[in-house]
């Protein structure tokens, strides 16, 4: 897996919207956010567009994909925020030009959709981690959210362990053992969605990462159980669990508590496996580089990441 150029200050980047649109209002904050990060900014055609609930027809979409990883002035590219719409884009998207072009690319959730592209096809580090109109706006961005991401964006020393945040649960073993490999995996849905598609998941001796949303147990037990089905979880080394957050019942009275959906389902695997890991649509966040080599170490409940994803 190829590292990308670690940013430096002054450098600029690239702002799109794969997915869903952000408010214009929260699209200027997000701007003056990445601005107070020290990068310049420039500002993708598909972050003005609005289509139902995309941010344009995905050729607009695509084409600012194009444009950003095309434009060698352009040192990095963050997704303003995810949504839905990503899973018309892959068709679309000219991965000669991507490969040739690798670089800087952030966001999380629906953006799993082009991690995972850009991972397997591409063969460069993506990072998984907070976005700008999602995340950086917010009062709660600086200190551990914002520490984390510059540390994975510009530092080519690895992360290292990581460690919660103030009142976040600890990591926990779900399955004893150690295990290594390189990082792969974002949002349980759309991580199902890929599957059976020319750009499936391929976890094989790879650490897989899965967090989720707004998701019913029952649907998130039915995307563990597919993945299992798959050899998916069992090809992977390990496995690390992150925030599954507002998590509903279709029925209340005749459900499971979700840690239990992971035992029946994931446990069956038998590969080394952490839970409460700190990714994903939680208040806080780590910035995870997909691709680089990671440990998991299930007698001490710890998640170490042990190379960066960008050279200086």
């Amino acid at each position: 897996m190829r590292k990308v150029k670690a940013l430096h200050q002054g450098d600029t980047v690239g702002l799109i919207a794969p997915s869903s649109p952000a408010p214009l209002e929260d699209l200027e904050k997000a701007v003056a956010a990445v601005t107070e990060l020290g990068f310049n900014v420039k500002v993708g055609k598909s972050c003005y567009e609005s289509y139902g609930y995309m941010a344009g027809p995905e050729e607009i979409r695509a084409r600012d994909i194009h444009a950003m990883f095309g434009d060698p002035k352009i040192n990095g590219i963050f997704c303003v925020r995810g949504g839905n719409g990503a899973i018309r884009l892959p068709r679309l998207i000219n991965m000669k030009l991507i490969y040739k072009n690798p670089k800087v690319f952030l966001g999380y959730s629906d953006i799993t959709i082009l991690h995972l592209m850009f991972n397997l096809h591409g063969q460069f580090c993506t990072f998984h981690g907070p976005m700008p109109s999602t995340d950086m706006i917010k009062d709660l961005f600086p200190g551990y959210e914002k520490d984390h991401l510059l540390r994975a964006i510009c530092d080519d020393e690895p992360i290292g362990e990581l460690r919660p945040y103030d009142g976040a649960l600890p990591m926990q073993t779900l399955v004893e053992g150690t295990a290594e490999g390189e990082i792969i995996g974002g949002n349980l849905s759309l991580v199902c969605a890929l599957m059976g598609t020319p750009w499936e998941i391929d976890t094989k001796d790879r650490i897989l990462i899965l967090e989720d949303i707004d998701e019913p147990v029952y649907k998130i037990d039915r995307m563990l159980s597919q993945l299992l089905l798959a050899g998916k979880l069992e090809a992977a080394s390990g496995i690390v669990l992150g925030q599954f957050t507002n998590i509903t019942h279709k029925d209340p009275s005749r459900t499971f508590a979700l840690e239990k959906v992971f035992e029946d389902v994931v446990a069956k695997a038998g590969r080394p496996t952490l839970i409460n890991g700190y990714f994903g649509h939680g208040e806080k966040k780590v910035t995870i580089p997909l691709g680089v080599r990671a440990v998991i170490d299930g007698s001490n409940s710890t998640f170490t990441i042990i190379e960066s994803g960008v050279v200086k």
